[in-house]
């Protein structure tokens, strides 16, 4: 996921991105209210899911023979979590605020060989554990390539790591530092920061007490350095326990902040001057194609006028010779509407979430906020597709409205879905917790067949009950024969030429999205989304506009599925460029990863293609009436 000279919009276009574009602490102010801990105050670790770039597959955090709770208690999951996979727990990792512990003994568990299997696949795969303490995931420090002293961060630990003689050592003790923002005015402090450097440590221990476990490798006074001590094997039938540190320590950053360190873990920094610089050529290549577009037609519109009111016998030729057919409705008239109307509902549905978004609404520390939104928003939305293909089936002066109704309604979620649950049950049938539960399926079912399908009728009978919108020319009852075409202006390659600039567009952001999707990164900079988008919409509706007048001066009427198809192409190469992305940015391994990646990228193409699709169409629909009803027709 729309709209002078050429050097002032850019200037313009780059100013509102940077107004629109606040510092990243801003987007956190609607997200979770800031609470105020006193010194004392018990704080409790939570934990999330396991998480794996290599597998893609998240599993919940006791799917591993770590410690658990007595009773282990679920939080509360929105539907953007759930889908996500996130699972949310309790866990025995509690502190006191702003009082130091070191050598804290937490459990000890022995390793059954199916445990020991688990860590050890797990360890392959890079799984890396998800903690979260006050709304604030864990971050891992880093050590920058290049030397650099400025501060990266990881997104959670390793669950361990494989030595060269392939031996498996578990991450069993870890180190937390927790910063805190103290109000110089009371003895009040907000947590701002919670970081964690693991290790593995094979504790030694004389009598082991469950009530009052104790080891010999550490006290309360000694603090265990990385690498100073000999790691935990992971063995079958042995013993591990399970240990941390935790260190408070004040800062400087405030709590509307404190979201900064995680928006900078990527170590590819966003090129800022590329982006810009990327977007104003697409700005300026679309300006060129509107200049050449509004002469060359203006010349046109000029001169059949001329020579009507001077009542010259010439000929008629190009654009204005198809008159008579140019509004003659298309072959599979009724998918078409269904199309169009679906494109209409996608694209409501991302612009709104894009609002909401740039509002702050949708920031990572709202977690699963932004799926939440999409899928609500997609519901809603079902008025505005059942509105736009029924007006349009009834300029065609179609009957069949219901049909048609039933079509918008069903065919596009109905695909989609069908590919989602083919998906989910790969990701169940590897146990993962990524699968979505059976209630959660079935309440996606009911939102789309208790909300969306009523809306998308509400709306069709509303469009439909409407005047017809008027052809400003009469359509010949016999069509006209369209002369043979030129190689360049074949169907084919004219809807592959047409989707290379709109893909033009987006790709740089692109590659940003498929990172925070799939290498486990934060994505936040709405405001430049949203001026890629507005480019986007720029660029789908001139290439359509002008591949489409360049068709009706070959004396080729057939456009209304060619503007829908060129804009539409551009789904094709987001599709191959989510393949190279595969093959040069992923390390997947497993034929499960691969099949989901793809799956769920052909969903992504899909929708591209029904939202672009549209907006192609409508650009063209808008210029088509506009030249025809500015001329002078007998």
């Amino acid at each position: 996921m729309a709209k002078a000279n050429g050097g002032e919009v850019a200037a313009a276009l780059i100013l509102s991105c940077l107004l629109i574009l606040p510092s990243a602490s801003a987007f956190y102010l609607p997200g979770v209210a800031p609470r105020d801990f006193q010194k004392g105050d018990e704080l409790q670790v939570k934990v999330n899911k396991l998480s794996s770039t290599k597998t893609q597959l998240p599993y919940d955090y006791y799917f591993l023979d770590y410690c658990k709770p007595s009773n282990i208690m679920n939080s509360a999951e929105n539907l953007g979590e759930v889908l996500r996979g996130d699972r949310i727990e309790n866990s025995v990792y509690s502190f006191k605020m702003r009082r130091d512990e070191s050598c804290k003994v937490v459990c000890r568990t022995k390793l059954t060989s199916e445990a020991a299997k688990n860590f050890k696949e797990k360890i392959d795969d890079e799984y890396r554990v998800n903690m979260i303490l006050d709304n604030l995931p864990v971050a891992v420090p880093r050590q920058r390539r290049g030397g650099s002293q400025a501060p990266s961060y990881e997104h959670g630990f390793r669950v361990g790591y494989k030595s060269k003689d392939d031996k498996y050592y578990i991450s069993n003790h870890l180190s937390f530092k927790v910063m805190y923002h103290k109000d110089p005015e009371s003895e009040d402090a907000r947590i701002v920061g919670f970081e964690v450097i693991p290790s593995s440590v094979k504790h030694e221990y004389s009598n082991w007490d469950d009530k009052n476990p104790k080891v010999t490798t550490c006290s309360a006074d000694i603090k265990i350095a990385p690498g100073s001590t000999t790691p935990q094997e992971v063995v079958a039938d042995t013993y591990v326990v399970f240990s941390y540190d935790v260190t408070f320590q004040p800062s400087e950053i405030k709590w509307a902040s404190r979201w900064d360190t995680y928006l900078l873990m990527n170590d590819d920094q966003i090129h800022w001057f590329s982006i810009i610089n990327s977007l104003m050529i697409v700005l300026f290549l679309s300006g060129m194609v509107a200049m050449i577009m509004l002469r060359t037609l203006y010349r046109d519109i000029a001169n059949y006028n001329q020579l009507e009111t001077q009542e010259e016998a010439q000929e008629e030729t190009g654009w204005k010779l198809v008159h008579g057919d140019a509004f003659r409705p298309p072959v599979n008239s009724g998918l078409l509407c269904v199309y169009v109307g679906t494109g209409v509902q996608f694209f409501g549905m991302i612009l709104v979430t894009m609002i909401f978004a740039l509002l702050g609404f949708l920031s990572p520390s709202n977690r699963g906020g932004l799926m939440t939104a999409m899928v609500l928003l997609w519901v809603f939305m079902g008025l505005f597709a059942g509105y736009s293909s029924a007006r349009l089936y009834k300029m065609f002066k179609g009957s069949e409205w219901k049909r048609i109704t039933l079509k918008t309604a069903f065919m596009f979620p109905g695909i989609v879905f069908a590919i989602f649950f083919v998906l989910n049950a790969l990701i169940w049938g590897e146990k993962s917790s990524g699968a979505v539960p059976f209630g959660t399926m079935f309440a996606l079912v009911l939102l789309w067949f208790g909300i969306s399908v009523p809306l998308v009728f509400v709306g069709s009978y509303i469009g439909y009950k409407r005047p017809a919108l008027e052809d400003p020319v009469k359509t010949n009852k016999i069509p006209r024969q369209i002369p043979e075409q030129a190689w360049y202006m074949q169907p084919a390659f004219s809807i592959l030429i047409g989707g290379i600039l709109p893909f033009g567009a987006v790709f740089i952001e692109l590659f940003f999205i498929l990172t925070s999707i799939w290498l486990n990164q934060f994505y936040y900079i709405f405001g430049f989304l949203f001026i890629v988008f507005i480019i986007l919409i720029i660029t789908c509706a001139e290439i359509t506009i002008v591949l489409c007048y360049f068709q009706l001066c070959s004396e080729d009427y057939h456009w209304w599925w060619r503007a829908y198809l060129t804009a539409g192409s551009s789904a094709l190469y987001l599709f191959a460029y989510s393949a190279f992305y595969f093959f040069t940015k992923l390390e997947i391994t497993k034929v499960i990863s691969g099949i989901l990646y793809f799956g769920y990228m052909l969903i992504v193409s899909y929708a591209f293609f029904v939202l672009t699709g549209t907006i192609g169409f409508y650009a063209c629909f808008w210029f088509v009436h506009k030249i025809y009803s500015s001329v002078k027709i007998d």
